[in-house]
């Protein structure tokens, strides 16, 4: 059976793989660069005696939280990072992109 089909698919699918590895890579660090400005601003709200230590504690696990989720979606590379790409795509084109630190948001416990 000849492989010549395979060998020329092969480039393809590589370039395909790297590129969606580049695009979540940009995706994740932009994201955690935008969950990282809200502990930054918790921090200053801290420092100008607008919350206490309590909240700024609140709010470095709702960082955690949602670091998580973010972590959770884009995967850890091969595969996962091509279907994230393909979701993220997704979302985009129906204006759904995530709100990551929303994700991260404690859950309301039900009376």
């Amino acid at each position: 059976m000849s492989r010549g089909g395979d060998a020329l698919r092969e480039p393809t699918e590589k370039n395909d793989r790297r590129a969606a590895q580049e695009l979540i890579s940009a995706y994740q660090q932009e994201q955690l660069r935008r969950l990282l400005e809200q502990v930054r601003a918790g921090f200053v709200r801290f420092d100008n005696r607008e919350i206490d230590e309590f909240d700024l504690d609140d709010l470095i696990h709702h960082y955690k939280r949602s670091a998580t989720e973010l972590w959770k979606f884009c995967g850890f590379g091969g595969g996962q990072s091509h279907q994230a790409a393909r979701m993220l795509a997704y979302l985009r084109e129906r204006g759904e992109e995530p709100d990551w630190w929303e994700a991260g948001a404690p859950r309301r416990r039900r009376p």
